[in-house]
């Protein structure tokens, strides 16, 4: 089922989801269900399952000369989301990015997904690879989120990259994006930054999900500038309770995001990495609240794989 069906069908309750990382090349797929198992009571109509793109490694030579290698951290999205849908019975919502493939490539994955059985993709640019500094796409790959939606649309209609195909059936995804209510970091300002996310809905995109916040007024905020945008679809706030010490400069860095000043005066005063947990879930419970009241679709976690904050929270909630 689509992610926007699960969401009129809740009739205007608000709904628990959550999003798993692939687990690192070498493990299988129990590291999965362990971290998943203990959320399932919950109910989640749909859990998110994330996409890495290749790595690169430069392993040295003779004479002082350097092999670029690929790897991939974390394959398997594919496979996950068709283990997911097997053992769960829940919609899985498989990443697609541009950053890695190619159109063709793209299409196979579109393909395999749809045999699978798969309704909904999350449509994403990706971020770049840490040597290059900056996203380059792929050769005869998607430079912009709004090119691979235009792809995925283009399947949804029948139109495959191969012209002589003999009467193509269309797929049917539901298309999701991302959003940032405190902006992307690459955009020059807010305004610009809705333009492209009203751009996603007028190209088909379906529901959005956000980046991770911790202040409610900031998404408050943003809702009523994209319906002033006339952004109409569902915008769903994504989630991330503080676990360690380290996320406390790390999230903010990576994420750009601000954090209210009772929150990071509470993780200041926190000693290790127990308290900060403590921190977290009583941060995450107020918020979702406060957001659940405001009348959210959805309640996205980032679980990051863990899944023991995520469950205390939604075990208050749900």
């Amino acid at each position: 089922m689509k992610v926007v069906d699960h969401i009129k069908n809740a009739n205007g309750k608000t709904l628990f989801s959550f999003e798993i990382l692939p687990p690192l090349k070498g493990q299988d797929i129990n590291s999965i269900y362990d971290a998943i198992d203990p959320l399932m009571e919950f109910k989640p109509p749909f859990i998110d399952v994330t996409y890495h793109r290749e790595e690169f490694v430069y392993k040295a030579k003779d004479k002082g000369l350097l092999e670029k290698r690929t790897i991939r951290k974390r394959p398997g999205t594919v496979g996950i989301c068709a283990a997911l849908m097997n053992r769960y019975k829940v919609d899985a919502v498989p990443h697609i990015i541009c950053g890695g493939f190619n159109q063709e490539e793209t299409e196979n994955a579109l393909i395999d997904l749809n045999f699978l059985g798969i309704d909904n993709v999350l449509a994403l640019r990706g971020d770049h690879i840490k040597s290059d500094g900056h996203f380059i796409p792929q050769p005869d790959g998607h430079a912009f989120a709004t090119d691979l939606i235009k792809q995925i649309q283009q399947l949804n209609q029948g139109k495959y990259l191969d012209n002589d195909i003999v009467n193509p059936v269309p797929t049917n995804f539901c298309i999701g994006v991302a959003a940032y209510p405190e902006k992307h970091f690459e955009a020059p300002n807010l305004k610009t930054d809705l333009k492209y996310l009203k751009m996603k809905q007028d190209l088909g995109a379906e529901y959005v999900v956000t980046q991770m916040f911790f202040d409610n007024q900031k998404y408050f905020d943003f809702v009523n500038k994209c319906k002033e945008e006339g952004i109409t679809i569902p915008i769903i706030p994504g989630l991330k309770p503080f676990t360690t010490i380290k996320q406390t400069t790390v999230l903010p860095s990576i994420f750009h995001i601000d954090l209210p000043e009772a929150l990071s005066e509470a993780l200041y005063k926190c000693k290790n990495n127990d308290q900060v947990r403590e921190v977290g879930i009583e941060w995450g419970v107020q918020q979702s609240k406060e957001l659940m009241k405001f009348g959210v679709p959805v309640l996205h976690y980032y679980s990051m794989g863990k899944s023991q904050s995520v469950r205390e929270i939604a075990s208050q909630l749900f």
